[in-house]
C-alpha cells in the first residue's frame, strides 16, 4: 500500500519547459518569413502619382529600381531643393544611370538578363526633363523595359 502524507500540504509540481525551444523557434521563423527588408534607404522625397489602371510587377528580383525626386530633408541642405537621382543608396547623375544598369544586369543570371524590367520610382512633383534624360541614358543601356510605379486612383 503507499503512503499518504498527513501535512495536507501538496507540492507544486515543476512545470514541463521541454518543448518551449520549439515554440521559440517555431515563432522566429514565422518573423523571419512574414518580415520584409527594406532593401534601400530613401534619401528622396517620393509620392507616389496616382493611375487608373495598373498591372502588378510578377517577379520582383527582375526589378531595378530608379527613385527620383526631391532629397529628404536633411539632404537639402548640402544639396539644395531640386530633383535628384537615386540608384541604390547614393545619388547619381543621370550620366551614371547606364554603368548602374550595366552592373544590375551583370548582377542577374544569364538567362534572366533580357527580363529585367527598371522600375521609375517617380515624385509627381518631380520635371519631366529629367524623367526624359534617365529613359535616354536606359534606351543607350538597352534596358527596354521600363515600369512607372504609382498608385490606385479611387
Amino acid at each position: 500500500m503507499g503512503k499518504f502524507n498527513k501535512s495536507g500540504q501538496r507540492e507544486m509540481p515543476e512545470l514541463n519547459t521541454s518543448s518551449l525551444p520549439d515554440l521559440i523557434f517555431t515563432l522566429l521563423f514565422f518573423f523571419m518569413i512574414v518580415t520584409s527588408m527594406r532593401e534601400v534607404t530613401l534619401k528622396v522625397q517620393f509620392k507616389a502619382p496616382s493611375a487608373t489602371e495598373l498591372e502588378k510587377l510578377e517577379k520582383k528580383s527582375l526589378v531595378t529600381f530608379i527613385y527620383m525626386g526631391k532629397p529628404t530633408p536633411e539632404y537639402q541642405k548640402k544639396l539644395g531643393g531640386e530633383t535628384r537621382i537615386q540608384l541604390n543608396d547614393k545619388f547619381s547623375e543621370v550620366s551614371e544611370v547606364g554603368d548602374y544598369i550595366y552592373q544590375e544586369r551583370e548582377n542577374m543570371k544569364e538567362e534572366d538578363q533580357p527580363f529585367m524590367t527598371v522600375s521609375l520610382k517617380v515624385d509627381k512633383e518631380t520635371k519631366m526633363g529629367i524623367v526624359q534624360d534617365v529613359k535616354q541614358a536606359l534606351r543607350q543601356a538597352y534596358a527596354l523595359n521600363i515600369s512607372y510605379s504609382s498608385v490606385l486612383r479611387e
